[in-house]
C-alpha cells in the first residue's frame, strides 16, 4: 500500500452543454416580469395559448370516449413500435393525404406532441453550426431547440402590413450554403395569420430554387376562421420535401394528451436518410401515450363537424370583437386574424411615454386592471403584444374594457395632450 495518501478526489458535476443551451423566451421573460393583479379585480389571462384553461371550450365525447374504450379494451398499455401503431398511422395518412399529396402509414411519425416532432425535424435536419430559418415574431420553441443544439436561427420577417405574410425577398438574403432548412407555420402562432395559396407558392418556389427542405408546422391546420382556406403546403408541390408537423392539441382541443405527429411528404426520395433518421430518434423515448394512439382512428374519422364549426364561430366572434373595440382605441393597432387562436396587437409606445417597452405596458397593464396579455418580447418582436381569442365572451368585453380605460389614463396623444383631456 502506497504510503502516499491519495488526494480526495471531489465533486464535480455539471450541466450538460445542451441544457444550458435550452431557454424558452416565453418563460424567461414572464418569469422575469413583475406581474402583481389588483386585488379588486378578477384576473384575466389573455396570455396562454392553451383552449382548456377557462372550460369554455371542451373537448368533444367522441374524443373521450374512445379514450375511454381503449382504456377498457386492456389491449392499448404495453409498448408498441416507437413510430406508432399502425392503425394511428394509417388514421393519420389518410386523415392528412390530399388529392395531390397522399402519404401512407409508412410516412407518419407519432410523438408526443407537436413540440416533439417540430423536436425530431430539427435534430434530424441540421447540425450544429448550421442555420436554419424561422419566422418573426413565431413560436419561441423554434429558437429554444434549434439553439440547444448549437444551429443558428436566423429570423426572417413577417409584415403586419400584409397580414404577417412572409417578407420573401428577406428570405432569400438570409439563405446560404450553411442554411439546413427552413420553417414555415401556417396558420401561425402568435399571429393568427392564414396565407394564400400564391403566397404559399412564392416560399415553395424560393424553397425548390435553393433546394431547402421544409418543417412545416401546420399545429393549427382548418383551424381558419370563415373567408379564409387551408393549403396544406404538401399540396402545393411535388418537388420540395416537406416535413409536416401537427397533431391533436389545438383542433381537437386536448393540448395535454400530447399527442402529435410527423408526416414525412417527399415524391423524389430526396429525404430518405432524413426519414431513417426520424425513426431512430423516435427510438429515443420509445413513442406516445399508447391509450390516445389507439383512440386516434376514431377521434379523426368520427369527431363530428359541428364540433370543429362551433370551436370556429367562437373565435371568430371574439376576434372581431377583439378589433372592433382594440382598433378604437389610442396607440393601439390590432391585426385581424384569419385563424388559429391568437391576434398580435401594436402599441405605439411613443405615444404611451410612461412605458419604455412593451414589457413595462404589460407589468402595469396587470398591476392595474389584471389582465394580462403575453408581450411580444417574449418573440423577439417589441412593442405588440399577444391576446388569445379562447376566452369567454363575457371576459372579452370586460378585458376591452380594462384595456380602453388603461390606455386612456397613459395615452399621450403626439401634440402633447394626455389620455386624461
Amino acid at each position: 500500500m502506497s504510503t502516499k495518501m491519495k488526494e480526495a478526489k471531489k465533486w464535480n458535476v455539471s450541466c450538460s452543454h445542451m441544457a444550458e443551451q435550452s431557454v424558452n423566451p416565453i418563460r424567461n421573460l414572464v418569469d422575469s416580469m413583475h406581474i402583481t393583479p389588483n386585488p379588486d379585480k378578477d384576473m384575466i389571462a389573455l396570455s396562454i395559448g392553451d383552449p382548456t384553461i377557462f372550460g369554455n371550450l371542451p373537448y368533444c365525447e367522441t374524443a373521450e370516449n374512445a379514450v375511454i374504450e381503449a382504456i377498457k379494451g386492456r389491449k392499448s398499455n404495453g409498448y408498441t413500435a416507437s413510430v406508432g401503431y399502425e392503425s394511428a398511422r394509417t388514421a393519420i395518412a389518410e386523415y392528412s393525404s390530399t388529392p395531390t399529396s397522399e402519404v401512407s402509414a409508412k410516412d407518419v411519425i407519432l410523438c408526443s406532441g407537436c413540440s416533439s416532432s417540430l423536436d425530431l425535424c430539427i435534430s434530424c435536419l441540421a447540425n450544429p453550426g448550421q442555420n436554419i430559418l424561422i419566422p418573426l415574431p413565431g413560436f419561441s420553441i423554434y429558437k429554444t431547440l434549434a439553439e440547444s443544439l448549437g444551429i443558428e436561427v436566423r429570423h426572417y420577417k413577417l409584415l403586419p402590413e400584409r397580414s404577417w405574410e412572409v417578407d420573401l425577398d428577406h428570405i432569400e438574403e438570409l439563405i446560404d450554403d450553411n442554411t439546413a432548412c427552413i420553417i414555415v407555420n401556417n396558420p401561425s402562432n402568435p399571429c393568427g395569420s392564414v396565407y394564400n395559396k400564391k403566397h404559399l407558392q412564392d416560399i415553395l418556389e424560393i424553397c425548390q430554387r435553393n433546394k431547402l427542405p421544409v418543417i412545416a408546422d401546420e399545429i393549427y391546420e382548418h383551424f381558419v376562421f370563415s373567408g379564409a382556406k387551408y393549403y396544406p403546403l404538401a399540396s402545393l408541390t411535388d418537388s420540395v420535401p416537406i416535413l409536416s408537423c401537427s397533431g391533436l392539441t389545438k383542433r381537437f382541443l386536448v393540448p395535454g394528451w400530447r399527442m402529435g405527429w410527423v408526416i414525412v411528404h417527399d415524391r423524389n426520395d430526396i429525404l430518405k436518410d432524413i426519414k431513417r433518421g426520424l425513426v431512430k430518434l423516435s427510438q429515443r423515448i420509445l413513442g406516445p401515450n399508447t391509450l390516445v394512439q389507439a383512440a386516434i382512428p376514431t377521434i379523426l374519422k368520427e369527431t363530428p363537424t359541428d364540433f370543429f364549426t362551433e370551436t370556429l364561430v367562437h373565435m371568430k366572434n371574439n376576434a372581431d370583437t377583439f378589433y372592433s373595440r382594440l382598433s378604437a382605441i389610442n396607440g393601439l393597432t390590432p391585426v385581424m386574424p384569419h385563424g388559429a387562436m391568437y391576434m398580435m396587437v401594436g402599441i405605439d409606445i411613443k405615444t404611451f411615454p410612461e412605458f419604455p417597452t412593451d414589457i413595462e405596458f404589460v407589468e402595469t397593464l396587470v398591476k392595474e386592471q389584471s389582465v394580462f396579455c403575453l408581450p411580444a418580447s417574449c418573440f423577439q418582436y417589441p412593442n405588440f403584444f399577444r391576446i388569445v381569442l379562447t376566452v369567454p365572451e363575457t371576459k372579452v368585453d370586460e378585458a376591452c374594457n380594462r384595456i380602453q380605460e388603461f390606455c386612456k389614463k397613459y395615452y399621450a396623444a403626439p401634440n402633447g395632450m394626455n389620455g386624461h383631456a
